[in-house]
C-alpha cells in the first residue's frame, strides 16, 4: 500500500472510532448541553469519515476500517469505564484522553507521510485541528 492509501486509511479508521464511540456515549450521557456538544462532534467525525471514504474510492484504494475486534474492544472499554461513573466530567476526561492519542498519531502521520497528496494532507490536518479543538472544548465539562 502506498503512503496516500495508508494516510487515508488512518484518517478513515480514526474518524470511524470517533463515530462509533460517540454513538455509544450519546446514548449514555444525561446532561443535555453535553449531549448536544457530543452530537456536534459526532457530525464532524462523520463528515471527515465520509471525506476519507470518498478519497479512498476516488483513488481506487480499499477501505481498511476498524476490525470487529477493535469495535468490540472499544464498546467494552466504554461500557466498563462508564459503569460506575456516567458523569459528564468523567466522560469528557475519557474523550480528552482519546483525542490526545489522536493528536499524537495525527502529528506522527503528517510527518511520516509528508509526501502524500496535498488534498490528503489537508484532510489529515482538518482531523488534527478538530481533535485539538475537541480537547479545548471538552475542558468545559471536566
Amino acid at each position: 500500500m502506498n503512503g496516500n492509501a495508508e494516510l487515508l486509511n488512518f484518517i478513515y479508521q480514526n474518524s470511524q472510532m470517533g463515530v462509533h464511540t460517540l454513538e455509544q456515549l450519546i446514548g449514555i450521557v444525561e446532561d443535555e448541553k453535553f449531549k448536544k456538544h457530543l452530537e456536534s462532534q459526532y457530525k464532524e467525525y462523520q463528515e471527515i469519515h465520509k471525506a476519507a471514504q470518498e478519497m479512498l474510492n476516488k483513488n481506487g484504494y480499499d477501505e481498511k476500517g476498524l476490525s470487529t475486534f477493535e469495535k468490540i474492544r472499544s464498546y467494552i472499554m466504554v461500557n466498563m469505564q462508564t459503569l460506575t461513573d456516567k458523569s459528564s466530567s468523567h466522560i469528557a476526561e475519557m474523550l480528552i484522553i482519546g483525542s490526545n492519542m489522536g493528536i499524537i498519531d495525527a502529528v506522527k502521520n503528517i510527518k511520516k507521510y509528508q509526501d502524500a497528496e496535498p488534498e490528503i494532507i489537508n484532510l489529515m490536518k482538518r482531523l488534527l485541528e478538530f481533535e485539538e479543538n475537541n480537547v479545548q472544548e471538552l475542558k468545559e465539562f471536566l
